[in-house]
């Protein structure tokens, strides 16, 4: 009851500053002469105030667009499509040509009637892919009505964008890739199963040149930051810290020397590099670890691994097992490019590709079956590895790609098998530092934060 007391009284506000004039109507009532089609064929049709997408095949993601930009703003609207018909609204959309046609990329509000539930979440389309998935914030993906119209309010407003469906929080991005751009409606490319199926949009309206007072003041969904090497304020009320500053090796040092390592890492444009070397183990500058030791945590870190490279972020290291060559001891989140390097057909099933468990458990998207995973080589990654008793997971690119416990039979029984089994009571250490690997490639590191639980 005191949900939807809160969502009436959200939406009731929504509707007060619409009556006030404060906002105002995207669409004309008589035609869609103030919007243009960008990407594929499929139509979009206008009666009163509601715009109809239908889904043809044979043509990609098509995107109804308004036809100018906008900076900072806050869009609210009603939604309802034909399950299992996947759509989307742009928020500062761009374009850029691709052969014959206008290809719309950047900041895409998510409807997701399947069962992922990612409503309100935000996917970089034709970029980054996943920004925002809703296992960011798992109240948030019961919010989606079936077969209902649903309440969207996007707030894009500075480098901040905020997301709520039915009028509770779904989505809290920072990101500075996209100050203004194109609002859009999307139908999905589709296979022919589901031609004929439509999204609809009614009560599309705009406040233009929305301020920080303009936001709902209302519950936020948690904050993901993808500025460089930056916290927010609301990051640092949830316990958020850097591991690395940007520009200095302060909180790390050698896994097997006092002190950062003289060579074989380099700090410059706010990036911690590891620096090619012949290809060895450990055997240029050395793998580098936090001063501090870590327990229950969560873990993010971008990286940008160079064509062929391979290396890994550990985890319950013990730096004083194999003081002798090659890494130190602990879990291993895998860096590789499974393309070139031959480590990827390695192991067994896979288990030693980019993003496993490295030797123990391969990655794969686990809340999203038959997809593969998604990364770049020569360009950013994001991972996170959150830990809280013994249930540890791997995310890549916004998916969950591993999900195990590490006290489990199970965990045990995959160590035997392993290059792991000689090491006594490994991966179950009850706490240990951070570890950025050197396995001799060329790899970089940035926006490394970490809070604990």
């Amino acid at each position: 009851m005191r949900l939807i007391g809160t969502t009436l009284l959200l939406l009731l506000a929504i509707t007060s500053l619409v009556a006030q004039g404060a906002f105002t109507s995207l669409t004309n009532g008589s035609d869609l002469s103030n919007w243009e089609t960008y990407g594929g064929e499929a139509p979009y049709t206008l009666s009163g105030d509601t715009i109809t997408g239908t889904a043809v095949v044979n043509t990609p993601n098509t995107f109804l667009c308004t036809d100018r930009p906008y900076e900072d703003f806050i869009l609210t609207l009603e939604f309802n499509d034909d399950a299992p018909l996947n759509s989307g609204v742009m928020a500062r959309g761009q374009w850029r040509q691709q052969d014959d046609i206008r290809r719309i990329y950047g900041y895409q509000v998510e409807i997701d009637p399947s069962p992922r539930a990612y409503t309100g979440g935000i996917y970089d389309e034709a970029r980054r892919g996943w920004i925002y998935p809703l296992h960011y914030n798992p109240p948030a993906r019961e919010l989606y009505r079936h077969g209902e119209w649903n309440a969207l309010r996007i707030e894009a407003i500075g480098n901040n964008i905020r997301t709520y469906v039915n009028g509770q929080a779904a989505a809290n991005l920072v990101d500075t890739f996209d100050a203004s751009g194109l609002i859009c409606l999307q139908v999905h490319a589709i296979k022919k199963e589901l031609e004929g199926k439509q999204v609809r949009w009614r009560n599309i309206q705009l406040l233009d040149n929305a301020t920080e007072a303009d936001r709902l003041q209302a519950v936020q969904a948690p904050v993901e930051n993808l500025m460089v090497n930056s916290l927010t304020e609301a990051e640092r009320r949830q316990g958020w810290r850097l591991l690395f500053d940007g520009s200095s090796g302060a909180g790390w040092r050698g896994a097997k020397l006092d002190d950062f390592p003289a060579r074989g890492w380099e700090i410059t444009d706010g990036e911690l590099r590891v620096l090619p070397g012949n290809g060895g183990e450990s055997t240029n500058g050395g793998d580098i670890v936090t001063e501090e030791h870590f327990s229950d945590f969560e873990l993010v870190f971008e990286f940008k691994p160079t064509e062929g490279a391979n290396s890994g972020v550990k985890y319950f290291v013990d730096p004083e097992l194999n003081k002798g060559a090659g890494s130190a001891i602990g879990l291993e989140f895998q860096i590789l490019d499974d393309e070139v390097h031959p480590d990827a057909q390695a192991g067994v099933m896979g288990n030693r590709t980019m993003g496993s468990l490295y030797d123990l458990i391969p990655a794969a998207l686990v809340d999203v079956p038959g997809r593969n995973k998604e990364y770049k080589i020569g360009d950013w990654n994001r991972g996170r590895i959150r830990v809280q008793g013994g249930h540890v997971e791997h995310w890549l690119n916004g998916y969950k790609v591993v999900e195990y416990d590490r006290f489990s039979p199970m965990f045990q029984a995959l160590v035997n098998y392993s290059k792991y089994r000689d090491w006594d009571n490994f991966g179950r250490y009850p706490q240990g530092p951070i570890l950025l690997q050197d396995h001799g490639d060329a790899v970089a590191f940035r926006s490394i934060k970490i809070r604990e639980l």
